[in-house]
């Protein structure tokens, strides 16, 4: 089984939002019987809109029971090293010697515009394993992007 590295709060995420799927059941099911109660059910839309939902929670429920059962949480001030791994947050600078500073993180708990970036993404899978002075290319759908590994903390 393969396990899928995230962070502390990334785990406790995901807890909270199958907490509250899990919450979310008996109100789907009430509304199924009350639906019911109406009578035909080939041309009820509250019941069929009911039964979609009971389907699409079912399934939320086991993707997250399954990415719960397979978590390997990570911290990153246990971390160190000089080459870039997930947890780790990565001073780059891009061509225009701009600086950006990302953090590896898991794909559930990525968010740009927060810097922080999938281990998954192209830049998160070009940034693995590199050093400080490094220099990586990442094709992006606008071109070719190169980036200078400045710093590598443990936060």
């Amino acid at each position: 089984m393969e396990r899928v590295p995230m962070l502390a709060e990334g785990y406790e995420k995901l807890t909270a939002d199958l907490k509250a799927l899990r919450q979310e059941r008996p109100r789907i099911v009430e509304a199924i019987e009350e639906a019911r109660a109406h009578g035909d059910l080939s041309e009820n839309a509250e019941y069929h809109a009911a039964k979609e939902r009971q389907g699409q929670v079912e399934a939320q429920i086991s993707e997250l029971e399954d990415r719960v059962s397979r978590a390997q949480i990570i911290d990153p001030a246990s971390l160190s090293g000089d080459k870039v791994i997930f947890g780790a947050t990565v001073t780059v600078r891009d061509d225009d010697e701009k600086p950006a500073r990302y953090q590896i993180v898991g794909q559930t708990e990525a968010d740009a515009k927060q810097g922080r970036i999938s281990y998954d993404s192209p830049l998160g899978r070009a940034l693995i394993g590199k050093r400080v002075g490094d220099e990586v290319e990442v094709t992006v759908p606008s071109g070719d992007r190169f980036y200078l590994i400045d710093k590598i903390e443990f936060l």
